[in-house]
């Protein structure tokens, strides 16, 4: 009686409200143009969910009656929108290969938008299978909930004060941090490339201190997994093939680009590749927890049927499961239209109905594929970590194959129809990728502070509608001011959109005849040994000891600057964590150092959104060098030692302080059972 009275209290709470969705839409169109254009200039974005949420409470605090979980809908809206712009990571290359000189406006509306709403409605089981019937981390989900929580004076005021003091401490921090490094007082980045042997590679890393909380978050065993495949990467395969003679000569004797070519063009494929083969393994083991969430769902939607709907508990709440198919199987219909209209030339448009039909399968079939695997990268190591361009590499290998075989014998121009033809199915599929990849985020962050599922996935698919909106205009704006690299007629301007250029690049390969397969072989079966690997422990430990495949492909895949961090921030965190078993009462311990690292995102995050509308605001002014926009002098040789000392003072200083206010808890009352979401960090 005490949960269903509880249960009906809760769904009284204000939450899917007009004020919160305006909001969210307004700080959508902040952010999306931000990581749109970050994206293309340095193939970067950043996750907008935390950022969204301190906006909210910043402003909704005027009114007496919001609460956390309206605050958890605009940050649901923004931050879905937010991540949608990943679409760049595909669009751009129908530019590239040059089939399109424009961004259609509604053409690029309908294919974002549908790509996005078949995300939310993938992502409605899975929410079943991989958050509440899950143990995975999801870094950013729990740091956005405990943002949400202190904001709203959630946990007793004691445990708010200092949580407050410590999320304010790091987030300054972080953000100071961050500014000194644009203004080049210190740096952001360091790396030195060197020979080793007849070859040569680099060790590189960026200062960022979001990736030493993403670390404290994920875990030791994730961190572990990334810095196997980091070292695969960098000290077996860029080594290897910088020893080649084709490269070489692409060099013209410049080791930096001759390891920067290595990585790109060769270890990224092998990452590929292993990424691959854990993906398909980690969606064999995650199928029955999957079906499990459907069966659980037509329960639900058969209690809802019978009036029990106000009976159910709130987490078996979701958009009914009939809406949810429905909604998958209409959206084929305006998705095979698109793709009548884009393939109305030869070859396609000879056999476009049979083309047409395999690609609508491929989409369905794709779909469920890559959401579930992406949910399980963002549960792993967080959405702005997951190599979601990886999952864009694998989609477009697959409709590529799909066509090559149909149509073998293309050259010319029926060759560049098939490879645009590939670029706007992935395209699809992508935007499922992209979604699924934040979903999951938002819908823990919802679990952690009492959300109405429901609500939240309409949430989300309004966000999906704002950023739709919001992202092709962007996209026109940056094409017709600066162009892209690569494509017909290209100015010095020109925006680099990296992971663009080597999905088209696979795309023209595959269907050019000229592929190296062997990359993708020599990943599978490093995924393969992953997998082996990992099981063999699990088993041998009682499931102590485990070594996520999926990240150790992340490790191999993702430039060392974006990712060399999360291992150390996993083992400062282990040792952190086993300091608060011991303290006098370590579930009070442990969530202060959950928001000391939930902090270091935040002040990263919130910088990043300033930074990206200055360097937009610079370009518009016709800057020439408005990557340095926030510059007062110029770089110099000794700034990275500089930089190491100071950022490694600061950590430091950081856990010294968090241990300091976490020594002295008021009372252990907290003890008998650590909460669900910290319980996996260990």
């Amino acid at each position: 009686m005490a949960t269903d009275a509880r249960t009906s209290q809760l769904s009284s709470i204000k939450e899917l409200t007009i004020r919160g969705i305006i909001l969210g839409a307004i700080i959508t169109v902040v952010f999306t143009a931000a990581n749109v254009y970050l994206g293309l200039k340095i193939g970067i974005t950043f996750a907008t969910s935390i950022p969204a949420a301190v906006i909210s409470m910043a402003v909704l605090k005027a009114f007496k009656d919001a609460t956390i979980q309206e605050n958890n809908i605009v940050q649901t809206i923004a931050s879905a929108a937010g991540t949608l712009s990943a679409i760049i990571f595909v669009l751009p290359g129908l530019i590239m290969v040059g089939w399109w000189t424009g961004f259609p406006y509604w053409l690029s509306v309908a294919v974002i938008g549908l790509g996005g709403i078949l995300g939310v409605m993938y992502s409605v089981p899975l929410r079943r299978a991989l958050v509440t019937g899950s143990d995975l981390p999801y870094p950013e989900g729990v740091a956005a909930a405990e943002v949400l929580k202190v904001g709203s004076g959630v946990g007793g005021a004691e445990e708010n004060k200092r949580g407050l003091a410590l999320i304010s401490g790091s987030t300054i921090v972080a953000a100071v941090y961050f500014l000194l490094a644009k203004t080049r007082l210190l740096t952001d980045t360091a790396g030195r490339t060197f020979k080793v042997g007849a070859g040569a590679t680099g060790i590189s890393t960026s200062f960022s201190m979001a990736l030493i909380g993403v670390g404290h978050l994920v875990g030791i065993a994730v961190g572990v997994a990334m810095l196997i495949g980091i070292l695969i990467s960098w000290a077996f395969i860029v080594p290897h093939w910088t020893q080649d003679a084709g490269l070489i000569a692409q060099a013209a004797g410049n080791i930096e680009t001759l390891v920067s070519t290595a990585f790109r063009q060769k270890a990224r494929m092998v990452g590929a590749g292993a990424i691959g083969v854990a993906a398909i393994w980690t969606l064999l083991k995650i199928i029955g927890p999957i079906i499990a969430g459907i069966r659980s769902a037509l329960i639900a939607s058969a209690e809802r049927k019978a009036g029990r709907a106000e009976q159910l508990p709130l987490t078996e709440r979701d958009m009914p499961i009939g809406i949810v198919g429905g909604t998958i199987l209409l959206s084929m219909i305006p998705i095979g239209l698109l793709l009548f209209a884009f393939g109305n030339t030869a070859p396609i448009s000879g056999n476009a109905g049979l083309t047409v039909g395999i690609s609508l399968v491929y989409i369905l079939i794709a779909g469920v594929v890559i959401a579930a695997v992406c949910g399980y990268m963002a549960g792993l190591i967080g959405a702005s970590n997951s190599p979601i361009s990886g999952v864009g590499i694998l989609s477009v290998l697959g409709i590529a194959l799909i066509l090559a075989a149909m149509y073998g014998g293309a050259t010319g121009e029926e060759t560049k129809a098939l490879v645009a033809y590939a670029l706007f199915v992935t395209a699809v599929i992508f935007g499922i990728a992209t979604i699924a990849n934040n979903n999951l985020q938002d819908l823990k962050t919802g679990q952690l502070v009492d959300a109405t599922p429901w609500r939240q996935q309409v949430a989300l698919v309004l966000g999906v509608v704002f950023g739709a909106l919001v992202i092709p205009p962007i996209l026109d704006l940056m094409n017709t001011a600066f162009t892209f690299q690569g494509a017909p007629g290209a100015r010095a301007t020109a925006l680099p959109a990296p992971q663009a250029a080597i999905i088209s690049t696979i795309a023209q390969g595959v269907l050019g005849g000229n592929l190296d397969w062997g990359l993708i072989k020599e990943g599978a079966i490093i995924g393969v040994v992953a997998v082996i690997i990992d099981e063999g422990l699990k088993r041998t430990s009682n499931g102590r000891l485990h070594l996520p495949p999926l990240a150790i492909g992340m490790g191999i895949y993702l430039p060392m600057e974006a990712n060399l961090l999360i291992p150390f921030g996993a083992v400062l965190g282990y040792f952190y964590n086993r300091w608060a078993l011991a303290s006098r009462s370590p579930a009070f311990a442990e969530r202060m150092g959950v928001l000391m690292a939930t902090g270091m995102i935040v002040g990263e995050s919130l910088m990043g959104v300033v930074y990206a509308a200055a360097v937009a605001g610079a370009e518009k002014a016709g800057s020439a060098d408005s990557a340095s926009v926030f510059a007062l002098i110029p770089a110099y040789s000794s700034v990275m030692v500089v930089s190491l000392v100071v950022f490694t003072v600061a950590i430091i200083g950081l856990y010294m302080w968090t241990k300091s206010r976490a020594s002295d808890a008021p009372a252990p009352d907290d003890d008998a059972a650590v909460p669900e979401a910290e319980a996996s960090f260990r």
